[in-house]
């Protein structure tokens, strides 16, 4: 005789990118192991095809986690972790006051949104004439250039992002141009069109939190951002 089938809650969610709603449900016993199988691996690449195909399966397949921006797969992962193992999750930071002391606090995640800059756009003037437009990259683009230095991962990852390349009225798409071709384009930019670009990602949308913490040590009180899905996670 067969088992009894076990119902599965769904629930609705808005995309960050897009203001569209989507349905999703909390992950299975299954789907659990293997993430984290994932994580006691510390294979980055892992992890975040874990994580891309678990938001997959969570959304019935209404989003796609490969393509989608790096900011609207973290936050879809963090309130699928929230229906599926609990609503808050406990965390150590460091005081900023003496960047030493490091105390336990617990948030709730339920609180966590993707905050969006006012002056963000993926749409950045180099001249008069050219302009570039950049695609948002992955939770995979992350993990591809994760393993390289700072300096390193922000060169390659420009070069990754940028979509189209306006000059007057014609453009130049990325599928129709060279790796060459984009990287001889970038070395051309001078120091402030080069941070201009810079600063698409710098103020690209993100999972931010502002936390009041006291210092049991020297009992100063600080505010300590966390930025990102791993500063929420643990």
């Amino acid at each position: 005789m067969a088992l009894p089938r076990l119902d599965t809650p769904t629930y609705e969610i808005t995309i960050p990118s897009t203001g569209e709603t989507t349905k999703y449900r909390p992950f299975l016993v299954k789907e659990q192991k293997v993430l984290m199988m994932a994580q006691e691996s510390d294979d980055i690449a892992n992890i975040a095809n874990t994580i891309s195909e678990l938001v997959s399966s969570c959304t019935n397949g209404q989003v796609d986690a490969i393509a989608s921006p790096v900011f609207d797969i973290e936050y879809l992962f963090m309130k699928i972790r929230a229906k599926s193992v609990g609503e808050t999750a406990k965390l150590i930071v460091t005081c900023p006051d003496d960047n030493e002391t490091k105390v336990p606090i617990e948030i709730k995640l339920d609180e966590i949104e993707t905050q969006m800059f006012d002056d963000h756009t993926n749409q950045i003037s180099i001249t008069d004439t050219i302009k570039i437009v950049m695609r948002y990259p992955t939770l995979k683009d992350y993990a591809q250039y994760s393993t390289q230095k700072d300096a390193s991962m922000m060169f390659e990852m420009i070069n990754h992002c940028i979509a189209e390349i306006h000059y007057g009225d014609k453009i130049y798409n990325r599928a129709d141009t060279s790796e060459k071709e984009i990287q001889e384009f970038v070395d051309q930019m001078n120091t402030e069109q080069f941070q201009n670009v810079v600063g698409f990602f710098e103020t690209m949308p993100r999972l931010r939190h502002e936390i009041q913490v006291t210092n049991p040590k020297t009992k100063v009180e600080s505010t300590v951002l966390l930025e990102g899905l791993q500063s929420f996670l643990g």
